[in-house]
């Protein structure tokens, strides 16, 4: 089911992998960051809220960098009017997807009528996404649970992507597992309940005209090929950030695009004219750092490069040439076979 992926809107639809929306993780530096390691895996994201898009600081919130594409926005909400205009907003803005949050657990969004807690109303989903999708020519899409509370049956999920799909939604990313909305945290969320994955494969059995994507424990390549042989995409959330260089290897391996694979101090070192210009502009380069800590896990050095980034970033002043430093602490290493998962 694997696609080579151009960029326009049908096959952005289709694009195979993608790192997930993640709150406080995946900012525009995350994401330009992650761009020098794959240049096709969809991005995301953080999830905004519609009443943020509409009533808030848009360039903060929405600015991007031209190299982030492809690049999904992802809106939590639910008032259709309140989405539709949001769509439009993002499709100016240059997205070329917008994502509708329907599987976030938490007490905030909860408290906002929206995430998980709309699974329970596949009816409004459908009008949100129909709304939506009349303003607009780029890709709506869907990321939901496969259930939440007592109604996780694999027939309430079916019911609800079948209403949802009626609607006209054509890609689901669908967590492998249920959401608690009472008595578990988010993070707790994304570990205690139990993976489902026979239940999405299902699903993508009973729904083939359907896009659709797995997400949840997904920790290594091997895990995403075989994924992709029983549904069409795979998402993979805390593993990208824990460590990026997972995906070092998926434009070659996944996307059959042939392309020399980095090393990690050459991806970091990518890294530095986009530090200085944001420094330049009186930026903290502790915001831009942070989401580096992880690229040399599990290698030799690692720590020292973690600790002194982690002691120097934050002073006055900091610029480039800590994260310049801070390499010199860890060996440098030679380019890795192309299709190693490291």
């Amino acid at each position: 089911m694997v696609r080579l992926i151009m960029n326009d809107n049908q096959t952005n639809l289709m694009n195979p992998l993608s790192v997930a929306p993640m709150m406080d993780y995946t900012d525009r530096h995350f994401r330009y960051f992650m761009r020098q390691i794959t240049r096709h895996t969809l991005l995301y994201t953080e999830m905004i809220v519609s009443a943020a898009i509409i009533n808030g600081d848009r360039p903060k919130l929405l600015d991007f960098s031209p190299e982030e594409k492809p690049l999904s926005l992802q809106i939590g909400g639910d008032n259709p009017q309140e989405l539709a205009e949001c769509a439009i907003i993002g499709e100016d803005w240059g997205y070329d997807e917008v994502n509708l949050n329907v599987g976030c657990p938490s007490d905030r969004v909860q408290s906002g009528h929206f995430g998980a807690c709309l699974m329970a109303n596949p009816e409004l989903v459908a009008q949100c996404v129909e709304k939506m999708q009349q303003g607009v020519t780029i890709p709506v899409t869907v990321k939901h649970r496969i259930g939440i509370d007592h109604q996780d049956s694999y027939e309430d999920m079916a019911r609800f992507v079948k209403i949802v799909s009626e609607a006209g939604c054509q890609r689901f990313t669908v967590h492998a597992r249920k959401a608690w909305l009472q008595g578990l945290s988010p993070k707790e969320n994304r570990n205690i309940p139990p993976l489902r994955y026979q239940e999405v494969y299902r699903l993508k059995q009973e729904f083939p005209q359907l896009f659709i994507e797995i997400n949840g424990g997904i920790t290594n390549l091997e895990q995403v090929r075989n994924h992709l042989k029983l549904v069409d995409a795979v998402m993979i959330g805390r593993s990208a950030y824990d460590n990026p260089y997972l995906l070092a290897t998926v434009d070659r391996d996944i996307y059959r695009d042939k392309v020399t694979q980095l090393t990690r101090h050459q991806i970091i070192e990518k890294m530095l004219p986009y530090i200085d210009d944001w420094v330049s502009r009186g930026h903290k380069l502790h915001k831009i750092s942070r989401h580096l800590l992880a690229i040399f896990s599990g290698i030799p050095g690692t720590k020292a490069w973690k600790r002194h980034i982690s002691e120097n970033a934050h002073l006055p002043g900091a610029d480039s040439q800590v994260i310049v430093q801070g390499l010199k602490k860890v060996p440098r290493e030679g380019v890795l076979p192309v299709t190693s998962d490291q």
